[in-house]
């Protein structure tokens, strides 16, 4: 019988963490990088709905400032040099296209209530719409839905096209400590320490949203405990844990449409 090889040393294997950048061009680079290729992948999942969606993330120098895909521009052709960079009050400061206002104010007043979170992403997503109809939040049916156990909230009212700060500070104060809200009759928005987290935190709860729907349609669905609920979330429900989820992703949309980068 042929002897096996010997185990790899742990420290000789490869596994990928979030990169810490020296300095703040470094880091606003790799920000915008990672948010054409966020956009782009909301693109290839559908969730374009004509110029409605958003991801936005915080500059790493400028104060009160955030980077966000431009009005108007489809998701799939987005290159990280397209992206403007608009003020806590929408106004432009970088870039030569408009930012769609109304999606704007409330990202700014997410971004304001919560230094912590430096994306944020919404979109107009079939599964979390039609959830956001029900003017339900996820229930613990899967283990991926545990991770948004007690850690989401529900916006119990319609927040409609509106640039109003006030109601867009509204949201964020009911959005408080969790990574993500259902909008009812709107939609899905969540929030990360990095593009990668609010991306892949959409995606998940876009999918829990699309499970449920389904297991209600089908039958009556066995929730999970909440010991077991807590504990998967303990286990899950981390950015650093979305961070690795979402790398994947982020192979493969960098490698297959390299010029995003750019």
């Amino acid at each position: 019988m042929t002897e096996i090889p010997a185990p790899v040393p742990v420290d000789r294997l490869h596994f990928a963490m979030p990169p810490v950048h020296a300095t703040a061009e470094e880091e606003r680079a790799h920000r915008k990088q990672r948010l054409a290729g966020a956009l782009r992948l909301f693109g290839r999942l559908g969730y374009e709905e004509g110029v409605s969606g958003h991801i936005t993330v915080r500059d790493p120098e400028y104060d009160d400032c955030y980077w966000v895909n431009p009005f108007g521009a489809p998701f799939g052709d987005l290159t990280a040099s397209d992206l403007v960079l608009a003020d806590g009050d929408g106004r432009v400061v970088l870039g030569g296209h408009h930012v769609n206002q109304a999606a704007f104010t409330v990202h700014a007043q997410v971004h304001r209530a919560r230094p912590d979170a430096v994306a944020v992403a919404h979109t107009h997503s079939t599964h979390g719409r039609a959830l956001a109809a029900l003017g339900e939040l996820l229930d613990p049916l899967t283990q991926e839905a545990c991770a948004f156990y007690q850690d989401h909230a529900l916006y119990d009212a319609y927040t409609g096209v509106t640039v109003d700060a006030e109601e867009a500070r509204r949201v964020a104060l009911a959005l408080g400590p969790f990574k993500g809200i259902v909008l009812r009759n709107h939609g899905l928005l969540t929030v990360g320490s990095s593009v990668d987290a609010a991306a892949w935190w959409f995606i998940a709860m876009d999918r829990c949203a699309r499970i449920q729907l389904a297991a209600r349609a089908a039958g009556k669905p066995v929730l999970i405990d909440h010991r077991d609920a807590v504990a998967t979330r303990e286990q899950l429900g981390t950015d650093l844990v979305a961070w690795i989820n979402y790398q994947p992703l982020w192979l493969r949309i960098s490698r297959a449409e390299p010029e995003l980068l750019s």
